[in-house]
């Protein structure tokens, strides 16, 4: 199997698999959504995401090895079966045929591999839950992993705006080669390179980071911006949406810091928008400046934080990473 066939089967699936969260995303009451704490309907369109790209990769590639974010044990239980229910409606409306819950379950189920493998994919469903929850950023990310390299990536941005003017970013790219920008709705062949802002200085950089405080220590990335002389405010939306955002220059830095020493980053968190950034011309580490290391299993747990940048200012970048962590 070629990679060509690779990729359009993959672009394929996040376009299917990111059309069923709009569509979701759409229907929320977002106020009651939050005031109930409700989230039932992001974890509809999280399932569903995960079981129609699982489908379609399955299909069209066969012998589908896939790391997901998701499992099916609590649909299989019995104790939920109007959301298993209202799962299989909406993956059986985007694929166009009658399917039933047991086939759903089982697509699910094929991200059930544990990363040891020399080859093989990793999705995260929905990234970015709270962004969805509240109408805004969240992506798709679907990389392809051979020999601990992130070899292949398709980043799906159903919110962020589209070549075209309209909304829908789709990110793809390939090691050695161009990242490039679809619309969501569009063929292969609607897209355009893009390519990092790569400014000169620090100073000139604008950083982006997570809205949520939780993912990301704000404080030191604060500190951070305030050595290297960045008065920019920072730029901050969900999801691996901000790997796109250095990719085509919206910002030029995503710093996600530790908010504890003993966290371990997900793969499926990073692996689409490093390959994006790093076909843009950028570069990407972890806060430490080494490479982020794929072959561990599930969990980056060789590298602590991530930074990613339009490139030039890289090592500057991180050493004042180095200094305000090593100073606090």
């Amino acid at each position: 199997m070629g990679q060509n066939e690779e990729m359009t089967a993959a672009i394929a699936a996040v376009r299917a698999a990111s059309k069923v969260c709009r569509a979701v995303q759409a229907r929320l009451v977002t106020a009651e959504t939050l005031e109930k704490k409700d989230k039932s309907p992001v974890t509809v369109a999280d399932f569903a995401s995960q079981a129609i790209v699982a489908a379609m990769l399955s299909e069209s590639l066969g012998g589908l090895v896939m790391v997901g974010e998701e499992d099916s044990g609590e649909l299989r239980d019995g104790s939920q079966p109007e959301l298993l229910a209202a799962i299989t409606r909406e993956v059986g409306g985007v694929m166009g045929r009658d399917i039933s819950d047991a086939d759903v379950l089982d697509w699910i189920d094929l991200g059930g591999a544990d990363g040891s493998g020399e080859r093989y994919w990793t999705l995260d469903p929905i990234d970015g839950t709270k962004g969805f929850l509240r109408g805004e950023q969240y992506a798709v990310a679907l990389g392809l992993i051979e020999g601990g390299q992130v070899i292949a990536g398709v980043l799906g941005c159903p919110n962020l705006p589209d070549p075209a003017g309209g909304t829908g970013a789709l990110f793809t790219a390939t090691a050695g080669g161009p990242a490039r920008l679809l619309t969501l709705e569009g063929d292969d062949n609607d897209g355009t390179e893009v390519r990092v802002n790569d400014v000169a200085t620090p100073s000139e950089a604008r950083f982006c980071e997570s809205v949520e405080s939780g993912h990301s220590n704000q404080g030191e990335s604060a500190e951070i911006a305030s050595r290297l002389g960045i008065t920019a405010e920072p730029y901050r939306i969900d999801s691996q949406c901000k790997y796109g955002a250095v990719a085509r220059g919206d910002a030029s830095i995503y710093l996600r810091m530790p908010t504890r020493a003993d966290y371990v980053e997900k793969i499926w968190d990073h692996a689409a928008g490093k390959i994006v950034v790093e076909s843009a011309g950028g570069r990407v580490t972890d806060a430490d400046g080494n490479d982020l290391d794929f072959g561990q299993g599930a969990g980056l747990s060789q590298n602590s934080g991530v930074v990613a940048t339009s490139g030039r200012i890289h090592d500057e970048v991180i050493d004042a990473v180095k200094a305000v962590r090593g100073s606090g």
